[in-house]
């Protein structure tokens, strides 16, 4: 668990230290790459009510620009999938067989329970392409 800085040494009234809260950005960092042969999602951090809407704009902002090209959602540094998490996996899912054809969409999940469980458990491991790294993503063949 991250441990916060008091945001000063200011008190509050029953003495306790205030402490600052932690910005999206802090909580879950989303870097996107575009590449000639894909866009790759790279996530770090926790995946919850309060972060999912950050993940969610960048995998439609991904979907936008995407072309022919796969995206690939690597969701190995994610200490933690929320059921909000979930959500924007299934809806981009959706969106991805609605409009472009599932196999563009591939999720690395390597093998970190926080993340492939909650996946399991909800069958999305079922409809979603899964991968150990990125380089399998990149080179699986479409289903």
């Amino acid at each position: 668990m991250r441990r916060v800085k008091p945001a000063s040494d200011e008190r509050t009234p029953d003495g306790s230290a205030r402490f600052a809260v932690p910005s999206r950005e802090q909580l879950l960092a989303v870097h996107p790459t575009d590449r000639d042969d894909a866009i790759i999602i790279a996530v770090d951090g926790d995946i919850d009510v309060l972060t999912a809407p950050r993940l969610a704009a960048a995998i439609g902002a991904a979907f936008d620009r995407l072309g022919a090209r796969p995206l690939v959602v690597d969701l190995s540094r994610v200490g933690f999938m929320g059921s909000s998490g979930l959500r924007v996996l299934r809806e981009s899912a959706t969106e991805a067989v609605r409009h472009r054809g599932l196999a563009q969409l591939r999720v690395v999940v390597d093998h970190a329970r926080p993340v492939i469980r909650p996946i399991e458990i909800v069958g999305l491991d079922q409809v979603l392409a899964l991968f150990h790294t990125v380089e399998d993503a990149l080179t699986a063949e479409p289903r």
